[in-house]
Parts: structure tokens; sequence; C-alpha cells
């Protein structure tokens, strides 16, 4: 949970992290972080020059209110109701003008505002989309989410508003101190040291107030990932029989962070009581210059309530001011959290890919030599591996969980690299390539565990072809075994189902995640344990079913049990580091023991 900081302490702090900043040497870190955001800001120069012009003309525009508020006020206190007319004519003219102006304003800013976010998250989206797997996989889910939410929104915020922010609030400011030192220069220097003086108080309170705030954060992360674990293993603390266990862990959680709420509010109320007094010391000390002048006669009841209005707009400015100090280094920060996603690696792409599809009709040969690779520098999952599967053939990787058979179908999919060896596609005329991230558009993936999305049956299978007929729907789920149980749901193809697939069983979700990859038509088929919950039949049939209907489809399934190794062409064992391909008497006798 993050704490509410005051202006002025936020500023402060803010400054002695600059100044930290400037004697570590880090300094240059927060200029390329900004250089990163103002190159978003590069594009939007029409956006950022119409907010400026618009900001400048509002705040000239409620100074000439002001202005002519003072004036309306002389007229009618010294009676000269003959010129009233005037004033007030120009008063409803601008207060209609400053009304339609504003409200205009705020549609074309709220618009300019949604389209350059959107704009900027879909440009650092694409980026992070499109980085190294395994860089990517460095980061938690969530992390990774916090940031492209939180800190994209920060980024996007500051591309566009921070430098029209800078030129606004200085303006306002000098504006503002000009037209009070125009009528009174003693109260232009007396308004401006209300705000410093306040800054400068808040000093002895920076330390007790990130205590708090350090607290707040971490007791409210710690609750946020109670939850989210909690919610994602729901069926098991349920089938366990615990949940009021969890929920009196949730009410702990409650408890602490109303503990820390609460004593934050409390030092909250003691900071503002004191930044109030501080304040109003100051005011005071203005409203008595102000009394003292109206009681002399050197100035009019208008000029008073001039001086009174703009010596808080004054103050206003200076915080403004003030603020793009803790900006500036939270832009900093949250530009540098993602700038650590977007420059990861980035993908290996091969331009000549995209034209390995129109060899499709004659199927690919996938084929691994002499490849090596381990998660880490010290723990090789496979080494020197030889593995080939060619059109219109079934192959097995066969072997026990977490010996690397879904290691190699990520190597397949150009998820993971060779750190030695080759891995790569080749066309039926010869054509070879290595395989990358864009040759995955050739093959159908099936992975480990339920894939079944919240929504209806056709909106799941639609996610391997969007424009598919509901005949090639159909005949999908009957190469998958799935079309007679989806012909009994109550509302056929458009039954809404819940998330991870709630509503099917897991045997049933399997069949329909096939059908989902059948439906792609991509000339290569990956199975990872994809049919580790069907009937031995049933996953027999299912793969004649497709190899019937596609005889140059290539087709790779993982698997723990070797039910279908008869219906295979090649066997591979991946055990100890080493994929050793089965002699066809091993692997039928492997058949049989199971």
């Amino acid at each position: 949970m993050e704490e509410k900081k005051n202006p002025n302490e936020a500023a402060f702090y803010s400054l002695k992290v600059l100044r930290q900043r400037v004697k570590d040497g880090t300094f240059g870190e927060i200029l390329d972080d900004w250089k990163w955001i103002l190159g978003y800001s590069k594009r939007y120069k029409l956006p950022i020059l119409f907010y400026v012009v618009s900001g400048i003309l509002s705040t000239t525009m409620g100074l000439i209110s002001s202005v002519l508020s003072k004036y309306t006020i002389d007229i009618i206190t010294g009676r000269q109701m003959g010129r009233l007319w005037v004033l007030f004519t120009i008063m409803v003219g601008s207060t209609i003008f400053g009304l339609v102006f504003e409200n205009l304003l705020g549609r074309i800013s709220l618009k300019l505002s949604i389209r350059i976010g959107n704009d900027i998250q879909a440009d650092i989206f694409r980026k992070i989309v499109d980085g190294d797997w395994s860089a990517l996989n460095q980061f938690q889910s969530g992390d990774i989410l916090n940031r492209f939410n939180m800190d994209v929104g920060t980024v996007s915020s500051n591309a566009v508003s921070w430098l029209p922010t800078i030129i606004i609030a200085v303006y306002r400011f000098a504006a503002t101190f000009l037209v009070i030192m125009h009528y009174d220069w003693v109260m232009a220097v007396l308004s401006l040291g209300a705000a410093p003086a306040m800054f400068l108080a808040s000093r002895v309170l920076i330390r007790k107030q990130r205590e708090h705030g350090k607290l707040m954060r971490q007791v409210g992360s710690q609750k946020m990932s109670f939850e989210v674990e909690t919610f994602y293993n729901l069926d098991t603390i349920k089938s366990f029989g615990i949940a009021d266990q969890f929920t009196d862990k949730l009410l702990a959680w409650q408890q602490k962070i109303k503990d820390a709420t609460l004593d934050y509010n409390l030092f909250t109320i003691r900071t503002n009581i004191f930044m109030t007094l501080s304040g109003t010391l100051v005011s005071l000390g203005t409203f008595g210059y102000c009394l003292h002048l109206l009681w002399t006669e050197a100035i009019t009841f208008g000029t008073m309530t001039l001086f009174l209005q703009q010596t808080g707009n004054l103050s206003g400015s200076f915080k403004s001011l003030v603020g793009i100090v803790p900006n500036f280094l939270n832009g900093s920060i949250s530009a540098h959290r993602i700038r650590e996603l977007v420059e990861l690696p980035k993908e290996i792409h091969v331009a000549q890919s995209s034209r390995l599809g129109e060899k499709a009709d004659q199927g690919f040969t996938l084929e691994l030599k002499d490849l090596t690779y381990g998660y880490l520098e010290d723990q090789t999952v496979v080494r020197d591996a030889h593995m080939v599967a060619r059109p219109g053939e079934i192959v097995a990787l066969v072997g026990a969980s977490g010996e690397g058979k879904t290691t190699l179908v990520r190597l397949l999919l150009a998820l993971i690299h060779p750190q030695r060896g080759t891995a790569h596609i080749r066309a039926a005329d010869g054509t070879e390539l290595p395989l990358n991230a864009d040759t995955r558009y050739l093959i159908a993936y099936v992975p480990q565990g339920n894939t079944i999305l919240s929504g209806t049956v056709e909106e799941n299978l639609r996610m391997g072809k969007q424009d598919a007929t509901e005949a090639e729907m159909r005949d999908a789920l009957a190469q998958a075994c799935a079309l007679e149980f989806v012909e009994k749901l109550p509302q056929g193809l458009q039954t809404t189902l819940g998330r991870r697939g709630k509503g099917l069983s897991e045997g049933q979700a399997q069949r329909l995640a096939i059908a989902r990859a059948v439906l792609r038509g991509a000339p290569i088929l990956l199975l990872d344990e994809a049919t580790s919950a069907l009937d031995v039949a049933t996953e027999r049939q299912v793969l004649r079913n497709i190899m019937q209907q596609s005889p140059n489809k290539t087709c790779v399934v993982t698997t723990h049990r070797p039910s279908v190794l008869n219906l295979c062409d090649r066997i591979y064992r991946v055990t100890g580091q080493s994929v050793t391909e089965l002699e066809a008497e091993e692997a039928s006798r492997l058949a049989i023991d199971f």
C-alpha cells in the first residue's frame, strides 16, 4: 500500500535523493531514464504544445478574472454604479468563455491523454512480448503486470505532461508574483515566504514518515501476495478442507493493515496539524499586513481581496514547482523499471521464415543436431542431443518428469536456443532455416495443464483460427474426439465455460485444447503431455484422426506413459541429459511393459 506523502516532504526527500545520486555518481542513470521518456515526448510535440498554450491561457484568464473582481468590488464599495455595467458585461463574457474553454479543454485533453497513453502502452507491450523467453522468466508475472500497468502509466503521463507542467507552473508562479508585486512589493515578498516556510518546517518529519510508508508498502504487498496465492490454489484449499484456516489468515492480515493504517493516519493528523499551524502563522502575517494597508487607506477592499486570493495561488504555484522534483524522481524510477523489461535481449527473428508458409503442403522436418542446453551454466539439461521428426511421422519423447522433454519442446518452439549444436526446420525442397520466433506460425502447440480460458467453447476454438467456419470447428472437434461431448453441452459451441475450463473434465479440456490446435491448421503439431488425462483408446484415436486427416503433418508427442508408442515412427528416450533413439525391439518392449 502506497503512503500519501505531503508534497513538501516528498519534495525535500526527493532533493535529498538527488543529492545522494550526484555524490555516488548514479545521477547519470536518472538522466538516461529521462532521455528514454523524452524519446516518447518527441512523438507528441503538437499535443505537448497544445497543453502548454492551454495551460498558459487558462492561468492568464484566471488572473484577469481576479483583477476584474477587484475592480468590481472597488466600484461597488465606491458606489460608482455608472461603470458597473461595463465590468459586469466583461465578467459575464469571460465567465461564459472560461466555462466553454475549460470544458472543451478538458474533453480534448482527456482524448489526447487516452490516445497517447494507449499508444505508449501498446508500444511497450510489443517490446515486452518480443523479449527473450528465458530473460522474461527471471521476473515474476505479478511484477511484470505491476510494471506494465502502474509504471507504464507513470511513464505515459510524464512523457506528455512533465514539460508542460514545468512551463505552466513557472508561468503561473511568475505571473501571480508580478500581479501582486504590481500593487505592493512587500506583499509579494510576504506571500512568497509562505511556501518555503512550510517546505523547510517539514524536514524534521521526513524520517518518521518514511518508516511509516515502508511499513505500509510491505504489509500491503504481503497481503496482496497472500490473496493471489489463495485464489490461484482455491481448488487445493477446498480439497484439504482448510478454508477456515485461510480465512483466519486473511483476518490477521486485515488486522495488520488496520493497525498500520491507523498508526499512519495518527501520524498524518499530527503532521497536518503542525504544517497547518506553520502555514497559518505565515498567512496571519500577510493578512495582518493587508489590514494595515487597508487601515491606512493604502489599498482598497478590492485590492485586499485580490491579495488574499493571489497569496493562496502563489503558494499553490510554489507547491506545483516543488512537486516537479519528486515527479522527476518517480518518473525516473518507473522508466528504469520498464527499461529493465523492454531492454531485455530480444527474440531471434529470421525474415526468410515468412516464406516457408508457401511450402507447407508437403510438410516440414524438425531436426536437432549435437544440441546442448542448460537453463543455468552449471546445470545442463540435455547434452549432444540428436532428434528428427519428418512429415507424416509421429515422434514420441518419453522419460520421467523433469528429465528434459519439455525443454526439447521449448527448443522446437524457439523459446530457448541451443548453447551448442543446431535446431532447424527443413522444407521438402531442401530449404533449411534455424528455428526462431518467426517459424512458430508453422506450429500448433498444446502445452501441459489446463489451457482453456473463460468464455464460450467457440471463443476458445477461435484462438486457433479467428475466421474459422462452424464446419471447420466441428471437423477439428471430431478429430480431437470432442464433438460428441460438445454437442451435449447446454448451448453446444455457445456454452460458456468458467476459468480454466470450469464445467469440463480434465479429459474434455485436453480434447478441446487439441481441437483448437488442429483448427489452427499448422503443418507441425507439438503435444506436451497433452493427452495425459485421456484414456488409452481415446488417446490413440485422436492421434490416428489427426494423421489421417493431414498425412504430411509432423507430430511430436511428449509423454510419461508409452501407451501410443505402437503408433509412433520414432521414439526418443530423454534421461540423464541424453536423448537416445530407441531401436524397434526396445520400443516394442517398452510398449508391452506398459
